[in-house]
């Protein structure tokens, strides 16, 4: 087995939207620095193959198929947290789907399920953890992956950006609510190369060239990585950020200052 870090030491956490993109990343840095970390998505195949592969570093990894749009997998990620581990410090909400289409195009369906895994899930998931999170001596811990889309609109995305401002309200209603116990902050990303950045790009006649167009808008040049976001992620979940909280944090390569 590697060697794990031990920042993250006693911590147990929950990371959903973890077979893919930033919130594989994120399960990775937080299952390396030693926490005892609950994976879900949807995706079973993925899940049991990141799960396999991060018990390689620690051995405290639990995989939870399911489908995080209903409240019935946020319980039973809640309580596979309470009966294998005894608590949970820290949540991190990183489920997203796009809805491609302009607002005369999307289907009712279709904005009822971005709103259900965007904005929803991360009410369910908070609903049945917080509690369990005011019981712990320390407090606990939530960040939610959010999106520039919370404050920047992006063509054939109405129900993605409105689900992604939605969503940084909740955040910044709970922080009030449950301080000073809980700290609640939401990342905001802009394009980092995962395959929702290649699918949102599906949305403009040259998917390629609005890639490429969205890295060189960039201050820094590049698309952000998986990586970068799990640092901010990690930091934020830390005692390195414990004076923070309420904060939504752009991470997007400076591309809201263009």
């Amino acid at each position: 087995m590697t060697a794990k870090g031990i920042k993250f030491r006693d911590k147990v956490i929950i990371v959903t939207g973890a077979t893919s993109g930033m919130g594989m990343a994120i399960a990775e840095h937080f299952a390396r620095e030693g926490g005892s970390v609950i994976i879900s998505g949807r995706n079973e195949q993925r899940g049991e193959e990141l799960a396999s592969h991060l018990k390689k570093i620690n051995d405290q990894i639990i995989f939870i198929a399911g489908d995080i749009r209903t409240p019935q997998t946020n319980q039973l990620l809640v309580e596979t947290a309470l009966l294998n581990f005894g608590k949970i410090d820290i949540l991190s909400a990183n489920a997203g789907i796009l809805g491609l289409g302009s607002v005369t195009q999307v289907s009712p369906d279709t904005w009822q399920s971005v709103f259900d895994t965007n904005l929803n899930a991360v009410f369910y998931l908070c609903k049945y953890a917080i509690p369990h999170l005011l019981e712990n001596e320390n407090g606990g811990n939530i960040i939610i992956n959010a999106s520039i889309a919370a404050f920047k609109s992006f063509p054939n995305h109405p129900a993605y950006c409105a689900s992604k401002a939605a969503v940084v309200a909740l955040m910044k209603q709970m922080a009030v609510e449950y301080a000073p116990k809980i700290r609640i902050n939401a990342i905001c990303p802009g394009p980092v190369d995962t395959p929702l950045l290649w699918d949102s790009a599906k949305a403009f006649e040259e998917p390629e060239k609005a890639v490429a167009d969205a890295k060189e808008a960039t201050l820094l040049k590049r698309l952000g990585t998986p990586e970068d976001i799990a640092k901010l992620v990690c930091f934020l979940a830390s005692e390195d950020s414990s004076w923070i909280t309420g904060t939504s944090i752009t991470i997007d390569g400076g591309i809201l200052n263009v």
